[in-house]
């Protein structure tokens, strides 16, 4: 029999025997504190990244402690966020969640002229997304959507305190740390990216990111990432309080590796050995070096000079898009991993850079192509063995043989 209802309200349902269903808002404290069976949870890749995450860690405690109890997520995908990375888990075997794709094609009635005309009414970006399940995101991001689509991410060997390491530092090898720096007040991420540039492709094997640190915190913790790794030449953006840092890695904590840029007139900043006047810590961010940086990032991305391995790397270059002439974060979103990606990018492409490792990007893409140029121009080959063409006489004498004929190929 239909159990009698008690309570029938926007914000919950209570039956007679005791059950109860209860609708909340996604909020971090929304569900903390009660225990559930059963999370069922609407839409979740359309929840920002930060408010998703704090959700999630207040929610699953709620129901981990029973045997029985249960999380279901269910949602259209929005590019590349915890949803997503839920997703890709799952499908390989990473968590206990079982991936359900439904797709629009076992709806009846929906056939090939229904996807046309919703195409027609909608477009193909929005058809991929909301019918295709497609995990995309903006359609104006540097990197291309179709490139995205291909990079995968990996899950750290060892993660704490912010900082993710998916390969160890090994002897012999040469590493480079970009460092942008925050004010730590819960805002932009104070983070760093470490490369290997041992040699081409160049690797993303670690990273740090963290909203809450004080810059004066900040460079005993890049200090130390360093060390761990050979020593690494270390570059930092010293845009704000990013001065400081650079200032106590190299007075006060005597970071030997740091590298100094200096000023060129309409030329720009060039990165060198510390000598002149105008010679500075770090690198300033400008206009111009994000332009340059953009345009070379986008080029070894999408020809895999660069392979990026951090899924929280991956999720903000999905949403660093186009905006007023340049690229930067869509609202709500952050670039603060995806600006050490731009500054590492104009910084191959120093020639103090390229002496320091005697590796030379350009003239390696240069050499690919022209490879590839000329394997598409090769003519047609024809083969001669030297030897004479066979023959044969028959019973009446007369001599039989092949007979070459003389062919034009275009």
């Amino acid at each position: 029999m239909q159990q009698g209802v008690v309570v029938w309200n926007k914000g919950n349902i209570e039956l007679e025997n005791g059950s109860k269903i209860l609708a909340a808002a996604t909020s971090s404290s929304a569900v903390r504190g009660s225990s559930f069976n059963i999370i069922f949870l609407d839409e979740f890749a359309h929840v920002p990244n930060n408010i998703a995450d704090q959700f999630f860690t207040s929610v699953y405690p709620t129901i981990s402690s029973g045997e029985t109890t249960k999380v279901f997520i269910v949602s259209t995908p929005l590019g590349l966020n915890m949803f997503y990375k839920l997703w890709v888990d799952a499908e390989e075997g990473r968590n206990n969640y079982t991936p359900i794709d439904v797709h629009w094609a076992e709806v009846p009635g929906r056939d090939d002229k229904w996807k046309q005309e919703t195409i027609k009414n909608t477009s193909e970006l929005q058809w991929n997304q909301e019918f295709e399940c497609e995990f995309i995101g903006s359609t104006l991001t540097l990197i291309a959507p179709s490139k995205l689509r291909t990079m995968t991410f990996k899950n750290p060997i060892h993660s704490r305190n912010g900082f993710d390491i998916f390969e160890e530092p090994k002897p012999n090898k040469m590493y480079c740390v970009i460092a942008d720096t925050a004010q730590g007040k819960e805002q932009d991420y104070s983070a760093l990216s470490v490369f290997d540039i041992s040699e081409i492709p160049y690797r993303q094997v670690a990273k740090y990111r963290d909203n809450t640190i004080s810059p004066m915190l900040y460079p005993n913790v890049i200090y130390q990432i360093g060390m761990q790794y050979n020593t690494a030449w270390l570059l930092v953006e010293v845009n704000d309080v990013g001065a400081n840092v650079a200032e106590t890695l190299h007075f006060e904590l005597e970071y030997e590796n740091i590298m100094m840029c200096s000023m060129h007139g309409r030329a720009g900043q060039k990165l060198g050995g510390g000598f002149g006047k105008n010679a500075q810590l770090g690198i300033r961010t400008s206009k111009q070096l994000k332009r340059i940086g953009c345009a070379a990032l986008k080029d070894m991305i999408e020809t895999d000079k660069l392979i990026i391995y951090d899924f929280d790397t991956l999720a903000e270059l999905t949403t660093f898009a186009s905006k007023h002439n340049s690229y930067e974060a869509e609202e709500g979103a952050h670039d603060d991993l995806a600006m050490t990606l731009v500054i590492f990018a104009w910084l191959v492409q120093q020639q103090y850079f390229k002496d320091l490792t005697d590796l030379d990007i350009r003239k390696q893409m240069y050499k690919e192509q022209m490879e590839a140029l000329e394997q598409d121009m090769l003519p047609f080959g024809i083969i001669d063995d030297g030897q004479e063409a066979e023959s044969y006489t028959d019973s009446e004498g007369t001599r039989w043989g092949v007979v070459e004929t003389q062919r034009n190929y275009f």
